[in-house]
């Protein structure tokens, strides 16, 4: 049983179609990348998820069937937008929150001061929301999302604000709860963080799935357009390289469409180029999002 499953959604206001077609699951226990460029659909394909939103067609399961109030407590939601009470302490934010959640006050309290000491926020607990700073609101955001255990968890931006080392800090919550077998919906612009989190990702554009599948396979799938080549002494013009970039010792030969990482390599072993070093570049996730909304764009 897949933790989320969402099939063909679509979903209009008045003549804005905001998601025209947009399907995908979610395992338990992975990191899933749900991403796209702004106004592509990823907050109303969340938002009918959550049920906040009725889709027009398809049909979304979650945790084994559709969405009822006993679930909503199975499950974490930090959206970009913060969503704090800014005019209570932090503690009874974070308390309150929690008891929403389905968990007794009792529980909630103990939980909470065991994630104030993780997150460095004890000596901040009975401070008013709005007297913290962004980075440490948005790590209370985090722990109101995470205290109760979801067996779901969606995160809308959750490195917004956060220095390297609180960055890290959630970067290892992320994977410890992975680990316990929490499915995660991360939605972000931060591509570098995608490929360090994320096991699989949707691209979606203009309300649309243009990309899907196991991260790894999307990159080698977008392979094939450049070649990083280390050599003995200057490289020979080369028919089909349409630029050359230099970075230390190597050399990065972006290819015309048409030509093959085969066709160089051939072509440099007959001008007997002494190689050192010759593989097929795989590329980033920044590189294959601008790509792939580019040619949406077009």
């Amino acid at each position: 049983m897949h933790t989320v499953e969402v099939s063909h959604i679509s979903k209009a206001f008045g003549k804005t179609q905001a998601v025209a077609d947009v399907s995908f699951h979610v395992e338990r226990g992975e990191i899933f990348g749900l991403l796209g460029p702004n106004g592509a659909g990823k907050t109303t394909t969340i938002r009918i998820m959550l049920d906040i939103f009725k889709p027009d067609a398809g049909e979304v399961a979650v945790l084994g069937g559709p969405m009822t109030e006993e679930k909503k407590n199975r499950i974490g939601y930090m959206p970009e937008e913060r969503g704090l009470y800014q005019d209570i302490t932090l503690e009874r934010c974070l308390t309150y929150l929690a008891t929403l959640k389905g968990l007794p006050p009792a529980e909630a309290h103990r939980r909470l001061g065991q994630w104030l000491e993780r997150f460095d926020l004890a000596a901040h607990r009975a401070k008013k929301v709005k007297e913290l700073s962004k980075g440490m609101q948005q790590k209370a955001q985090i722990i109101a999302a995470v205290i109760h255990e979801p067996e779901l968890l969606i995160v809308d931006e959750p490195f917004t604000a956060l220095d390297p080392v609180n960055t890290q800090m959630v970067k290892d919550l992320m994977r410890e709860l992975r680990d316990r077998g929490t499915a995660i919906i991360m939605s972000t612009h931060q591509m570098h963080q995608v490929e360090e989190l994320c096991d699989r990702i949707l691209l979606i554009n203009r309300g649309r799935d243009v990309l899907y599948g196991n991260l790894d396979d999307v990159r080698r799938q977008h392979s094939g357009h450049a070649v990083v080549v280390r050599a003995v002494g200057d490289l020979p013009p080369l028919e089909g390289v349409v630029s050359a970039s230099r970075h230390n010792s190597e050399v990065r030969l972006n290819l015309a469409d048409g030509v093959t990482p085969q066709d160089v390599l051939k072509a440099l072993v007959q001008a007997g180029c002494a190689l050192e070093k010759f593989e097929i570049a795989v590329p980033s996730l920044d590189e294959i999002f601008i790509r792939v909304v580019g040619k949406g764009g077009e």
